[in-house]
C-alpha cells in the first residue's frame, strides 16, 4: 500500500512518515503543493494525505487540480482549519476524508484503512492465477495445500505481477511504484525480492513462475 504525504511541517511529516511505515504503508514525504501536484498526478499511490495549508500552492487547489485531471485516488485532508465552511470547500472538490490537527496517530490509520476499504469495494480481495491465491487484506498467498504471510513489498511485487499475468514489469517500474522516487535502495534489491518470491511459489507448488527477460524485466507465467 503505497501513501503520498503532503505536509510542510517537517518534524508532523517525519513523525507521520516514521508511524506508515512501522505499519507497513510505503510513504513518499513532499513539502509543497506544487510537488504534491506533481506526484499526485502519476497515480502511484492507494492514498494521499493532504495538508492544507502548504507553500507554492494550497491543499485545496492541488485536489481540485488532481479531480480535473481525473484521478480518483482517495484523499484525506489534513488542516488546522477546523471550520464547517473548509471541511465543505474540500468536500465539494473531491477530498474522501477530513481530520483537524492536532489528530491522534489512531485515529489518522484508521480513516486512512477506512478509505482503503472503501477504494477495495470495487475490486475483489483475493487474485487468483492458477492455483494459487494472493489475499490482499492479510498479504497471505496461498496454494490448495498450505500458504505464506508475504512481507510488505514482497506483496506490493507479487500483487503488481498478478494484476498484470504475461506482461512484463521493468526493474524501474518496480522501483518506482514499491521504493518510491526518492529512494536509497539499490536497484538490485527488485532482483532480491524476485528471488524471495520465486522460493516462496516453489513451496506452495505454484503452477506460476516469474519468469525474467535480460534487460527488460519481470513477468508471470504459467508453468509449461
Amino acid at each position: 500500500m503505497r501513501i503520498l504525504l503532503a505536509e510542510d511541517e517537517k518534524e508532523l511529516s517525519n513523525a507521520l512518515v516514521a508511524i506508515l511505515k512501522h505499519n507497513n504503508y510505503s510513504v513518499d514525504a513532499v513539502y509543497d503543493g506544487a510537488d504534491a501536484l506533481d506526484y499526485g498526478l502519476s497515480e502511484n499511490y492507494d492514498v494521499i494525505l493532504l495538508d492544507i495549508m502548504m507553500p507554492k500552492l494550497d491543499g485545496l487547489s492541488v485536489l481540485e487540480k488532481l479531480r480535473e485531471k481525473g484521478i480518483h485516488t482517495p484523499v484525506l485532508m489534513l488542516t488546522a482549519k477546523s471550520e464547517i465552511e473548509d471541511r465543505i470547500r474540500g468536500l465539494d472538490k473531491g477530498a474522501d476524508d477530513y481530520l483537524s490537527k492536532p489528530f491522534a496517530m489512531g485515529e489518522l490509520l484508521a480513516r486512512v484503512r477506512a478509505m482503503t476499504r472503501r477504494k477495495s469495494e470495487f475490486m475483489p480481495n483475493l487474485i487468483e492465477i492458477s492455483n494459487i491465491k494472493l489475499n490482499k487484506e492479510t498479504y497471505e498467498l496461498s496454494s490448495e495445500t498450505t500458504s505464506v504471510r508475504l512481507g510488505n513489498k514482497e506483496f506490493q511485487m507479487l500483487e503488481m505481477l498478478m494484476n498484470n499475468p504475461k506482461r512484463l514489469i521493468s526493474t524501474e517500474q518496480f522501483m518506482e511504484r514499491i521504493w518510491g522516487y526518492d529512494a536509497e535502495a539499490e536497484i538490485n534489491v527488485v532482483w532480491v525480492y524476485i528471488s524471495y518470491l520465486r522460493k516462496k511459489l516453489e513451496s506452495l507448488e505454484a503452477n506460476v513462475k516469474i519468469k525474467a527477460v535480460r534487460g527488460v524485466g519481470y513477468a508471470l507465467e504459467e508453468c509449461e
